[in-house]
């Protein structure tokens, strides 16, 4: 009972200094990593053109993620004072 469990929570402290200090090593995330900075957009389709929009990303072969983000910035590009 009086070990310790070897389980790591979120949370945790390492459980020791050595894997703690090699774990800084990883370089910080890019301020232009898309994924750092990004807002969930929901919208209300139909089920039709859900799969007609999951059909064509499957032929290009992205996801529908990337091909909608693709779309909305060639539709609403950034205005030269605009932040991106």
């Amino acid at each position: 009972m009086s070990e310790r469990s070897t389980k790591r929570g979120f949370a945790s402290r390492p459980g020791d200094a050595e894997s703690w200090i090699k774990a800084s090593d990883v370089p910080p995330r890019s301020v232009n990593d898309v994924a750092a900075f990004t807002a969930r957009l929901t919208i209300d389709v139909t089920p039709a053109l859900r799969g007609r929009i999951k059909v064509a990303a499957f032929q290009r072969g992205v996801t529908v993620a990337d091909m909608l983000r693709e779309v909305l910035a060639r539709e609403f590009p950034t205005d030269a004072g605009e932040p991106s």
